[in-house]
């Protein structure tokens, strides 16, 4: 009778395929069950660091945004409640009202508008050369740019700011740039410092390394010129790249403070960023105020990341596959 049942068993096919397959290894639905079992452990450790690391790294703005509707005197407490005990939504009003910024948002928004714009017209020329155009210096250049990305801004700004203040014919200077300010305290010295960055135009190179060259060699043999295929035909493909230079350079002039705090003195030309410093005095500083101020600054940005962020993130996907 064990014999026979033994024997039943042994003849009855996939008994114990479930578990095992032959010579004792995991069956394949065992495995199935392993790898999804160990992409389920996978996916959720990878998603609790991504939630860690985003509340560490939002955290200071939350802590910035509440603080931006404290009351004074609870500034002042130690240990500061984490969530504020007296919401206090006029330190907003009471902000504009102490600093005109109306007019800081104004100066910030056409410094910021004129890095893009020229970012895009020169760096975007710049790029399609280097990718698109042989000529002797090239490789020369492109790597004299890639060398530039790596100097910091502090190491230039006593150059660039000396060549401002002595801008021949300009500000009452004399032809050799003496006896004036120059471009000191004017637009020209807030903006075309600007006009153009190395990483933009190195960003716009690798965008068009990977346009179609046949296209522009069709639009050669059509007799179309140099400028027609670069402006109507080839920088068309790489609006992402446009979008993300824009937004880039945009955000690089609304947050600029170092340089307009140094080549302006004048209140019409002063930035939000340097304006918000106001709040802080020698002796006291309005912290209240400060965040408030800080807050409205930081929430253009934000909101325009948001509103183009599904091409910022395609434009910098594209431009890192070539």
């Amino acid at each position: 009778m064990a014999t026979e049942t033994s024997t039943r068993a042994r003849d009855t096919p996939g008994a114990s395929a479930d578990a095992t397959g032959q010579g004792g290894r995991p069956s394949r639905r065992a495995r199935q069950h392993s790898l999804k079992r160990q992409k389920l452990i996978g996916n959720t450790a990878m998603m609790v660091f991504l939630v860690v690391a985003s509340l560490v790294m939002a955290a200071p703005f939350l802590w910035m945004a509440l603080s931006a509707m404290r009351d004074p005197t609870e500034m002042a407490k130690v240990p500061m409640p984490l969530i504020p005990q007296d919401w206090r939504l006029e330190n907003f009003s009471e902000t504009l009202s102490r600093a005109p910024f109306g007019i800081y948002a104004r100066n910030s928004f056409i410094l910021a508008s004129a890095a893009a714009i020229l970012n895009v017209v020169f760096a975007s020329a710049c790029g399609y050369a280097l990718a698109k155009l042989r000529f002797t210096a090239s490789k020369f250049i492109f790597g004299w740019i890639v060398a530039c990305i790596m100097i910091p801004f502090y190491a230039t700004v006593i150059p660039v700011f000396l060549m401002v203040r002595h801008m021949p014919l300009f500000g009452g200077n004399s032809i050799l740039g003496q006896g004036g300010i120059g471009w000191i305290d004017s637009w020209w010295a807030l903006i075309v410092p600007g006009a153009v960055s190395p990483f933009m135009v190195f960003l716009f190179r690798q965008f068009y390394v990977g346009t179609p060259t046949e296209l522009i060699e069709a639009a050669r043999l059509d007799g179309v010129s140099e400028f027609g295929i670069y402006s109507r035909i080839i920088t068309p493909l790489v609006k992402p790249g446009l979008l993300t230079v824009a937004l880039l350079s945009f955000e690089a002039g609304w947050n600029n403070f170092l340089w307009p705090l140094l080549v302006t003195t004048s209140e019409n030309l002063r930035v939000i960023q340097v304006g918000i410093a106001s709040f802080r005095q020698e002796a006291t500083t309005d912290w209240h105020l400060l965040m408030a101020g800080t807050t409205m600054a930081a929430v253009p940005m934000i909101l325009l990341f948001l509103i183009f962020q599904r091409y910022f993130v395609q434009g910098f996907a594209a431009s890192g596959i070539k």
